[in-house]
């Protein structure tokens, strides 16, 4: 349709493809990796801790990309993303890395991506930078300020920032433990329930 002014903006992983560090944590048996931002709130703490852990078990960034390479997408997460993008433009805002991404933007034809960058040397990951601090929401308030009404989904505490912002915020498939700290924001179980979130959110422009 594209005839409002509306923007939706998507986590990635735990919306549209599974969590990345948990998926090397159980093809390399490392436990410590399955941590996510669901578990450690401060993502500078949580990002540290996968770097040492890297660095001790001599794992390679062409190690996690081959991993990547393999991991594919939720059921149905194309589906709805194709159907979103039917009705709107998306943006994917997410605290992965340009060097993970590109396999999963590929597998769901290349939407925008908004994300971080790792410092890289001989393969082996050094160190990361951010797009800029809290990227997520100052995304969907600029997007605000440039007049656009904004639809947000996501699973974990670092999205709870834009799912405030937003016009709309909705969290998919998140924890009951972190859900329940946020009583205002409607909490989905599938693509079909966040579907229907949207739409009476569009209607309602």
């Amino acid at each position: 349709m594209y005839n409002k002014q509306c923007i939706v903006t998507l986590d990635l992983e735990g919306v549209l493809a599974p969590e990345i560090w948990i998926a090397v944590a159980q093809k390399t048996g490392i436990e410590d990796l399955k941590l996510t931002t669901r578990d450690i709130v401060d993502y500078d703490e949580l990002m540290q801790g996968r770097l040492q852990i890297l660095k001790r078990e001599n794992l390679k960034l062409s190690d996690i990309q081959n991993i990547i390479g393999n991991l594919g997408l939720l059921k149905g997460a194309k589906e709805f993303l194709d159907e979103l993008r039917r009705h709107t433009q998306v943006i994917i805002l997410s605290d992965t890395f340009l060097d993970f991404a590109f396999p999963i933007m590929k597998a769901l034809d290349f939407p925008t991506i908004f994300c971080h960058r790792l410092i890289v040397k001989d393969d082996y990951i050094q160190s990361y930078e951010l797009r800029m601090k809290d990227q997520k929401t100052k995304t969907v308030q600029s997007l605000q300020a440039l007049n656009y009404k904004v639809f947000a989904a996501g699973d974990s505490f670092n999205d709870t920032g834009m799912l405030l912002a937003a016009d709309k915020g909705v969290f998919f498939n998140a924890p009951d433990s972190i859900s329940k700290q946020f009583p205002n924001l409607v909490s989905t179980q599938s693509y079909s329930e966040l579907m229907r979130e949207f739409e009476v959110f569009y209607d309602s422009i």
